[in-house]
């Protein structure tokens, strides 16, 4: 292999964002098991080892100066939590009552956001570990400082890690969020290009239903990257690096409007078009914006240059040669649908423009609003509004904060009833796998078994192939090293790998094949204890909830329109609010989306009106689709009298009537399936004289296949809350 070769390999491996994450865990493991090797005494590896385990899990992307402010709670956090347990443990009805108490406080928490949610988990997952370990001792609570010293010794060493690199590396997480971001969309446009495949009868609603789906992961990509980019700007003015990511993310934002938006239904185009080059043409340039969307997506990756490909513009001339040659025959069946051929082209050059100036994003201007939005609490009575929010039977994180204390007293419970060896991984078992969904809950209980039965017979093979201590030390650090390398990914995998490293952590300091039965026999009932759990007490059944994520859906999809038509009447800025609408309409979109996912796990009867619900999917999809190509044509001038009719007329009525059905779906109520007053509208829209402006045109056209939109919408939301 050559030096080139392997220097660009490297750089490959550098840029993955696991490896970082890997590499910090590896030191932080490698060191404590040196460390306790150097002093013999590796009756402290359990403990540093779960430490470290715990301070990884309660880690959250941030700046340094904001990860050390984080470790200090996260720090104290765990002192209190493992001085309780140590305290509490010989008193154990105070011990249940205290962990049901934190449980639900700690839970509640994660109402906060990402970053208080996961101290909050740990700190819990901590308290466990804190049981697991006064229990190795036989429940003997002598120096009750000892077990939390070294718990929270391992905690420190991997945050002061996790500091040092996010002070020596603060922007590799920007690039590896902003590389994600472009290749999601590379697929995204790829995945668009497929509609306009040249085929008569094309599964246009299959190919919208995958679009919907992969929506979703670039809007899951847009808000991390944003959350990340938020932590290195604050509310200082950001400097020349992140200055510079901030225009990608926002280039980032144009594509993805541009690229959601459609301008005519497909299957129309295809069957008018179908002896004609034109939609082949549409589909070849698409995807080409699509690798090159993939291709930047490596070169920010990787921290090379982007060079645009100049082929393009060929094959956006050839598109213009093809519409032009239409043109020039003259068919009047093709009058209409050659103008929405033309507003694609137009979009399609400009996305063609936008992915030419993200080969010099420093040479972009400035937005003339950088601002993003700070969801996180900024003083106590922020924290108490959001708490207060949640304090209700409707949200599911109050729900699974009543649930989650109830699994964990009933292992407790069982602990103390059956008196297994090594008992308290029941209660570890029940904590991990008890999720706030049953989709979810149901994922991780068959993850959870199948992973720990995996990881004890190849620990059993282990064992008996490598005695040598040392050897199975180095096991133990390959195991924490791809558990937490797939613990977001594959789950059970990664069950697997925590399993073989806790095998041989017990091994170094007694007989870890006596763990083998109590593992499989503890994981079984603590995943038994979940899934009951979740079952049983305050179920959250999506099936039920169908009707709410339909109309948050098009509640978003209104307010979009609302700020679509502000800038049209007031003129075009991507200010704070319009972005904030279009990004709730797409976020709203891939919650319905992953709402439906999450759906088709459940008991039959609270799936039945899951095919109503993909059906809804496509259609609210294909709205959002209309409302992004309207707003991707605000920059268009409308005289002053037309600006009235359409804006103020027209579109706040369909805003209204998008407003009426959510209102209907939310309260369940009957929603008329017929409205005289939306076909009115939409046969006017549709009407437009030869001679009319053609920007005129596109908004009119626009307006009415949104306004189309409303019937379909109108039949499903009829026979979802219709009278029993």
């Amino acid at each position: 292999m050559s030096s080139t070769s392997f220097s660009q390999s490297l750089r490959r491996l550098w840029a993955r964002d696991k490896f970082s994450y890997s590499v910090r865990v590896f030191i932080a493991l490698t060191g404590s098991m040196a460390f306790c090797w150097y002093q013999d005494e590796m009756s402290l590896l359990i403990p540093l080892f779960l430490g470290i385990i715990a301070s990884a899990l309660a880690e959250t992307d941030d700046s340094w100066q904001g990860r050390l402010n984080a470790l200090l709670v996260t720090l104290v956090c765990f002192s209190a939590s493992a001085l309780s347990v140590e305290l509490l443990f010989p008193y154990p009805w105070l011990l249940v009552i205290a962990l049901a108490l934190a449980s639900f406080a700690l839970t509640m928490l994660g109402a906060l956001g990402e970053r208080y949610g996961a101290i909050a988990s740990a700190t819990l997952i901590l308290a466990v570990y804190t049981m697991i370990g006064v229990d190795q001792r036989g429940g003997e609570v002598t120096d009750f400082w000892h077990e939390p010293l070294l718990l929270v010794a391992g905690a420190a060493w991997y945050g002061l890690l996790s500091v040092l690199w996010q002070a020596l590396f603060s922007n590799q997480p920007v690039q590896q969020s902003l590389a994600r971001l472009f290749w999601e969309l590379g697929l995204y446009l790829k995945l668009k290009s497929a509609l306009f495949e040249p085929v008569r009868k094309l599964d246009v609603e299959a190919g919208r239903l995958e679009l919907a789906r992969q929506n979703g992961r670039v809007v899951a990509a847009l808000n991390t990257a944003k959350e990340i980019i938020l932590h290195r700007v604050g509310n200082s003015r950001p400097g020349s690096k992140i200055s510079r990511y901030l225009k990608l993310y926002f280039l980032a934002q144009d594509i993805h409007e541009r690229a959601s938006s459609s301008h005519y239904p497909y299957n129309a185009l295809a069957d008018a078009f179908f002896h004609s080059d034109v939609m082949f043409r549409c589909q070849r340039l698409l995807r080409q914006q699509g690798v090159a969307c993939q291709r930047l997506s490596e070169s920010i990756k990787l921290r090379q240059p982007f060079v645009y490909d100049d082929s393009f513009a060929e094959a956006l001339g050839d598109l213009h040669a093809s519409l032009e040659h239409l043109r020039i025959q003259s068919n009047p069946a093709w009058r209409g649908l050659l103008r929405s051929l033309r507003a694609l082209a137009a979009n399609l050059g400009t996305l063609d423009r936008l992915l030419s100036d993200a080969s010099n994003p420093d040479a972009l201007a400035d937005a003339t609003d950088s601002s993003l939005l700070d969801r996180s609490p900024r003083n106590l009575k922020d924290v108490w509004s959001r708490l207060r929010q949640h304090l209700t039977p409707t949200s599911l994180i109050f729900r699974h904060a009543l649930r989650l204390p109830l699994a964990l007293s009933i292992g407790f419970g069982m602990v103390h009833w059956i008196h297994p060896s090594q008992g308290y991984w029941i209660i570890l078992t029940t904590l991990f796998v008890c999720q706030p969904s049953y989709g979810a809950t149901r994922r991780k209980f068959s993850q959870r078994i199948i992973g720990t039965a995996i990881g004890l017979a190849v620990g059993w093979a282990l064992f008996d192939l490598f005695p040598n201590p040392i050897i199975q030390s180095l096991f133990a650090v390959v195991a924490g090293v791809v558990f937490f390398t797939n613990r977001t990914t594959r789950y059970t995998l990664s069950t697997a790998a925590i399993t073989l490293m806790v095998l041989f952590c017990f091994n170094q300091v007694g007989d870890g094949y006596g763990l083998f039965l109590p593992r499989l026999f503890d994981t079984l009932v603590g995943s038994v204890i979940a899934a009951a759990a979740v079952f049983l007490f305050l179920p959250d059944w999506q099936g039920r909830r169908l009707n709410q994520a339909l109309a948050n859906t098009l509640s978003c999809n209104s307010q979009y329109l609302r700020q679509i038509l502000q800038q049209y009447a007031q003129g075009k800025s991507d200010d704070l609010a319009y972005r904030l609408a279009r990004r709730n309409a797409h976020n709203a979109d891939a919650a319905l989306s992953t709402t439906l996912a999450n759906m088709l796990m459940e008991p039959g009867h609270f799936r039945k009106d899951a095919d109503m619900g993909f059906r809804f999917l496509v259609l609210s999809h294909t709205l959002l689709s209309y409302l992004s190509g309207l707003g991707a044509h605000r920059g268009t001038e409308l005289p002053a009298e037309l600006r009235e009719q359409l804006i103020e007329g027209a579109g706040r009525r369909i805003a209204d009537s998008i407003d009426q059905i959510a209102q209907g779906l939310s309260a369940k109520l009957p929603v008329p399936v017929q409205s005289d007053e939306e076909e009115k509208l939409a046969n006017e829209l549709e009407q437009m004289p030869d001679d009319i402006d053609e920007n005129l045109r596109l908004v009119q056209t626009q307006l009415a296949l949104i306004c189309r939109q409303l019937g379909p919408l109108r039949t499903l939301a009829a026979h979802l809350v219709k009278a029993p």
